[in-house]
């Protein structure tokens, strides 16, 4: 499913972040694709293959390495359905000089 669900049915991915330091800036979703379901009337909005969520932060003002935590929460679908939302957790290092 891509970041702006096409549908009210539809689970949006999403990239939370909620732990360390940094602030964040702005998160890039994937481009989606307009493709069509036979569960759906109408094209669906989807993300497919391998593709990045780029996030920008704002680096704390003291020095050293800290853990960013976040969830990334995503719907996957098939040509038969979508299935239940799933949430997992994401970590990054982020390294301040």
């Amino acid at each position: 499913m891509a970041n702006q669900a096409t549908e009210r049915y539809l689970i949006p991915l999403t990239l939370n972040w909620g732990g360390g330091p940094a602030k964040e800036l702005r998160t890039t979703y994937p481009r989606s694709t307009m493709e069509k379901y036979s569960f759906s009337d109408k094209p669906i909005s989807v993300v497919t293959g391998r593709f990045a969520i780029v996030t920008a932060f704002q680096a704390p003002s003291v020095a050293g390495t800290f853990a960013q935590t976040g969830t990334l929460r995503y719907q996957a679908c098939d040509d038969r359905a979508c299935y239940p939302p799933k949430s997992v957790p994401v970590s990054v290092t982020v390294e301040v000089e």
